[in-house]
């Protein structure tokens, strides 16, 4: 996913697919699969899908053969999530995998035909207030449930505590929110505008939380969360930049020691038209 000129890399993807895979949360998918039973053949369109890692984790929850469509608008990426696909489903059913380059904040119903369940993993937060919408209203037409997994809310901890988490913690929300060329991102505020903008439509919205935990298991991507944290936090606040530098050292010498443990919030909603 390429959001507002920042390309995410395959490298973090494929590190915090696994935290991703941790967090997001089973009993919804759980819910899905109960309410899909007896729907047959799925085809599932995945928004911003990238190197693929939301049909990995929630293709083997759901029964019935599945025909994945992945969209994304980063070549490199919908190349690695051809070749790496899902396994088979819950039933041991067959799942296929279509890419398609696109860019998801321009999509309509009409690109969505055909889909039995639309989903999108980490990606509504990057989404300005007018990009969101379109989204949504797209998805809505097409009177599918949709399943948004991992949606940062503003809530970081860290154990031990530092007195400087709280200003780099509330810069970073603040360049979640930045303005861009395309408009002001949500950051934080995507979970209730994307709630407010459904249940409008008479939807029926479930919502869980799917933190990552990370601790001594997670060093190495916790020390990446870390780095960038800290340089959002700088990049919107630059006068935290004398004492962040160090902050930033400290803290990595403890998670490569095992000593630290980070809570990051996410919010997943379950949509059912």
């Amino acid at each position: 996913m390429i959001a507002h000129g920042t390309q995410v890399s395959p490298d973090w993807l494929a590190l915090r697919e696994p935290a991703d895979a941790a967090a997001r949360c089973a009993e919804l998918a759980e819910r899905l699969g109960r309410h899909l039973r007896a729907a047959g053949p799925l085809e599932i369109h995945d928004l911003g899908g990238g190197s693929g890692a939301m049909g990995r984790w929630l293709a083997p929850r759901l029964p019935g053969r599945q025909h994945w469509v992945i969209h994304d608008r980063d070549p490199e990426l919908l190349a690695l999530a051809a070749g790496d696909p899902p396994d088979d489903a819950l039933d041991g059913a067959a799942v296929m995998v279509e890419t398609r380059l696109s860019d998801v904040t321009r999509l309509t119903s009409g690109d969505l035909e055909g889909a039995r369940l639309i989903v999108a993993s980490a990606l509504l937060d990057i989404l300005t207030t007018g990009e969101l919408a379109g989204m949504l209203g797209a998805c809505i037409e097409i009177g599918c449930p949709v399943l948004l997994a991992l949606t940062v809310v503003a809530r970081v901890v860290l154990v031990p505590a530092d007195p400087l988490d709280g200003r780099i913690g509330a810069a970073f929300n603040a360049h979640q929110r930045r303005m861009t060329t395309a408009g002001r991102l949500l950051g934080p505020d995507a979970v209730p505008a994307a709630v407010r903008a459904l249940r409008a439509t008479g939807a029926r919205v479930l919502i869980r939380s799917s933190p990552w935990r990370l601790g001594a298991a997670h060093a190495h991507l916790t020390a990446e969360w870390l780095r960038g944290w800290v340089a959002a936090g700088c990049e919107q606040e630059p006068t935290l930049a004398a004492e962040a530098g160090p902050y930033r050292d400290r803290r990595l010498v403890q998670a490569a020691s095992g000593d630290l443990a980070v809570t990051v919030g996410h919010a997943d909603l379950l949509v059912v038209p």
